[in-house]
């Protein structure tokens, strides 16, 4: 529920002063300190708004700081003044605003310095760390949420019970797939008390409707091209706009321009082969990767998006441009190794061996993903060309 629903006062007010009757829209509230134990979920796609809010909520709790004790009374839990607020990043984003202090609560638009109340964390086990040590605080606003282990949902919730503390969380629920992002954005989803929506416009330039969705999109030679459905979850990166095919630019888009190329190739057939591999029959994964990578027009993924977005009544050939990024045979493994767990890592030794591919590119795409590997960490045990006799019980299973 939203914490600024008009309410009937309001609604008598207006009337009081001779308003007629008028559809009455949710006022621009400030915080409220004294509720207590709320964990509350400010939702929306990138460019929304969400950072913004909580440096209004930052704003805020420097006003009502300088009210008396009598408003301390009302904030205050043990020794926890909800007026007292800490904004906690993640590791991961640490390179996101290089040209602002390192203190500052930064969003699209501005900045607010928050002194020695902003630290990056890797863990919930970090998070313990801080609110021990911070034991007047009793507001949190934790930024991107979803970035950290599902654990944290249940910190926070612990936390917020047995000291009436406040949680903020300006968070991605959705990813550039248009899925709850992962687990722990699920379980954040699950144990918040409040929901606060937040929409921006489609950055489409031919469309001005309503966005939830981040969309997740390459430039190559100055054309747009879609993220593939596979694209890895997280990728570390800026908000600046970026020309490097390599790395990905995000916006936000409304359903009719959020292009998602590759989703149905990648439960039709991409993942049957990867079960294949996780058989021990690695010869048909292994063949259309060569094919993506040396004779693109020849492999199923190109057959796929032809029929769907090329030859059908309504052509969507923007679909097509995300053939012309990069790296493509090294996303494939990455999400069948690290999100569905259908190759072992011998398995993706091997075939990152005999197709020559990007090793640094997977490695650091896996370890912001939460599954690091050495793919030089020893020899190969079998001969090139040996996947489609090797079985699981040499390579450990999928």
């Amino acid at each position: 529920m939203s914490e600024n629903q008009p309410s009937q006062r309001t609604l008598g007010f207006l009337k009081s002063l001779g308003f007629p009757e008028l559809r009455l829209h949710s006022a621009n509230t400030h915080f409220d300190f004294t509720q207590a134990g709320r964990r509350i979920l400010v939702i929306g796609p990138m460019g929304s708004g969400k950072t913004e809010y909580s440096a209004r909520v930052w704003r805020d709790s420097r006003i009502a700081l300088k009210k008396s004790p009598v408003v301390a009374g009302l904030t205050t839990s043990g020794r926890a003044d909800r007026r007292r607020v800490f904004f906690i990043r993640s590791m991961l984003d640490k390179g996101r605003f290089p040209d602002y202090p390192d203190d500052a609560l930064a969003f699209r638009g501005g900045f607010e310095r928050c002194g020695d109340h902003i630290c990056l964390i890797e863990n919930s086990f970090d998070l313990e760390k801080v609110l021990e040590n911070n034991p007047d605080v009793g507001t949190w606003i934790i930024d991107e949420a979803s970035f950290y282990d599902e654990r944290i949902a249940y910190v926070i919730e612990n936390a917020s019970k047995r000291n009436n503390l406040n949680f903020i969380f300006p968070a991605l629920i959705l990813n550039f797939r248009k899925d709850i992002f992962n687990r722990t954005a699920r379980l954040i989803l699950e144990t918040s008390t409040d929901i606060i929506p937040l929409t921006a416009y489609c950055e489409h330039k031919d469309c001005i409707e309503n966005s939830f969705y981040t969309y997740r999109y390459y430039l190559s030679k100055g054309h747009e091209c879609p993220a593939l459905y596979f694209d890895p979850l997280i990728i570390i990166g800026g908000d600046r706009e970026k020309d490097d095919p390599r790395e990905p630019n995000y916006c936000t888009r409304c359903d009719a321009h959020h292009y998602l190329p590759g989703k149905e190739y990648t439960f039709l057939v991409l993942k049957p082969m990867g079960e294949q591999a996780g058989r021990g029959n690695l010869e048909p994964l292994k063949r259309e990767l060569s094919l993506i990578q040396s004779d693109i027009e020849q492999s199923e993924l190109y057959r796929d998006l032809y029929e769907r977005h090329i030859d059908t009544g309504e052509p969507q050939p923007v679909n097509m441009n995300a053939l012309d990024v990069p790296c493509i045979p090294e996303k494939i493994l990455m999400y069948l190794y690290g999100e569905e767990n259908l190759l072992g890592e011998d398995q993706l030794r091997l075939l990152v061996k005999e197709l020559d591919l990007d090793r640094k590119y997977i490695q650091t795409g896996l370890a912001a993903n939460r599954r690091p590997i050495d793919l030089d960490q020893y020899q190969l045990p079998f001969p090139a060309g040996a996947g489609k006799e090797v079985t699981n019980s040499k390579l450990g299973g999928a």
